[in-house]
């Protein structure tokens, strides 16, 4: 490619921040809250027009489990969203917490209120482009685009919930990407909602993938997901289908999966009126998510790399901020989605899944970049290993990364966010404890 040189110019600078969360999904969406509400002036960045991100935008249509089979694990701000996410569909049981359906339009409101009563700042509408670095380790500035055109922002820390390491990354955070041996990264899904269905027929439907697939009129259709809940009524909102080769940090590679993913949803909608008529005869494609349901990109390279040993041997750290419990879900791969219809084999089952009261530590290690002073990453590119973050990448965990990043931002404004490890990482587990989070004592010797 073409390189270009930029004509020297001054941008307009607002300097006046402590802690600037970058991205608004759950993770910023829940840092910004827990910085905020510790005295930090925040102010979060979203590059869309609503927090909440693939809960949201994105049309993830469920919560994945927020128990360990016995409690709540994922408390806080989690549990608050979580909560309050349930008030308000008449139609889901109050003391489920396992696979919940999630109202998109509600979490949007429910996001907006969590950030703003706590006094974050929220700038929708504004893409981070640029990072500027002291060159000893420090960001000096970032640097972010919307309709009023180039802004620097500088603030004491920076915390990065892009998903995909961006600010991290351009400021020169290490990085891994994909599955280590072959750099497959798993599939994304573009999730979609159906209206006009028939209750009565969608709770008494069988299950009609096999026969769609072996019909081979919908070539979109490869393989049998199709997580499906009903949001609300007569609507059926689906975490449905496979997208392979879809890159989050390549544009061209998202632009093209987009297309194809509406086309696919599509497909999801004509294959189910004609096989699952009872439910879906009149069924008609109300949205498709504004966000490609990616599930992985950059890993960033922090001081502690979580791996597969320390999720199956249910490990406890010092300083961990985040207990875990969801089973490791990597999606079918593009060689299985050939055969995948024809066997009896869900991926949930690729590993060995932790019994009623077992779960694994995150330590708030895991949430600082190497050689970065100033930077914490939370959400799905903390700094772990392929396996594992096929657990950690899910909403509840990130909800609860983000408040434990919100809260060291906050303690760490006058020192690197390293140091908070070493110095004070007993603050922040007692301050996220205080809020109802579920950090058990008990650790590992020389974890």
């Amino acid at each position: 490619m073409a390189t270009y040189t930029l004509t020297e110019r001054t941008l307009p600078c607002d300097d006046t921040w402590e802690v600037i969360v970058v991205g608004g999904g759950p993770a910023g969406c829940a840092a910004a809250t827990a910085a905020a509400r510790e005295g930090a002036k925040t102010l979060l960045l979203e590059a869309t027009g609503c927090l909440g991100g693939m809960g949201t935008s994105g049309l993830v249509p469920a919560w994945t489990p927020f128990s360990d089979q016995q409690r709540i694990i994922y408390g806080g701000l989690a549990e608050r969203v979580f909560t309050e996410c349930k008030a308000g569909m008449p139609h889901v049981e109050p003391r489920a917490l396992d696979w919940v359906p999630l109202d998109p339009e509600r979490l949007k409101r429910i996001y907006d209120v969590m950030v703003t009563d706590a006094c974050a700042a929220v700038l929708f509408n504004t893409a981070l482009v640029a990072v500027d670095t002291d060159g000893a380790g420090a960001v000096a500035a970032i640097i972010t685009q919307n309709k009023a055109g180039l802004t620097a922002y500088r603030a004491k820390v920076y915390i990065d919930c892009t998903g995909d390491a961006d600010l991290a990354t351009f400021a020169g955070a290490a990085f891994k990407q994909g599955d280590e041996q072959t750099g497959e990264l798993q599939p994304a899904t573009h999730c979609f909602m159906l209206s006009n269905v028939d209750e009565y027929g969608y709770r008494q439907r069988k299950d009609p993938i096999p026969a769609i697939l072996a019909s081979g009129k919908y070539p979109l259709i490869r393989d049998g997901h199709w997580c499906n809940n009903l949001v609300g009524p007569g609507t059926v909102g689906f975490n449905a289908g496979h997208l392979w080769d879809v890159d989050n940090t390549d544009p061209h590679s998202v632009s093209r999966a987009l297309m194809q993913g509406r086309e696919l949803a599509a497909q999801f909608r004509d294959a189910l009126a004609e096989f699952a008529p009872q439910a879906f005869a009149n069924a008609y494609l109300v949205a498709t998510g504004a966000l490609m349901g990616i599930r992985e990109t950059r890993r960033v390279l922090g001081d502690y790399y979580l791996t597969a040993e320390d999720f199956f041997a249910r490990r406890h750290f010092h300083d961990e901020v985040c207990r875990n419990a969801y089973p490791v879900d990597i999606h079918t791969t593009k060689a299985e989605s050939a055969t995948a219809h024809t066997q009896d084999w869900n991926p949930l089952q690729r590993f060995e899944n932790y019994g009623p009261g077992e779960s694994h530590g995150i330590p708030y290690r895991c949430l600082t970049p190497a050689g970065l002073r100033n930077v914490l990453v939370a959400g799905r590119a903390i700094s772990c290993d392929h396996v594992v973050q096929a657990s950690v990448r899910v909403m509840p965990v990130c909800l609860v990364l983000g408040e434990a990043a919100g809260i060291a931002a906050a303690h760490a404004t006058g020192l690197p966010t390293h140091d908070v490890h070493t110095m004070d990482t007993a603050h922040v587990r007692a301050r996220m404890n205080a809020e109802g989070a579920y950090l058990p004592e008990e650790t590992a010797v020389g974890a």
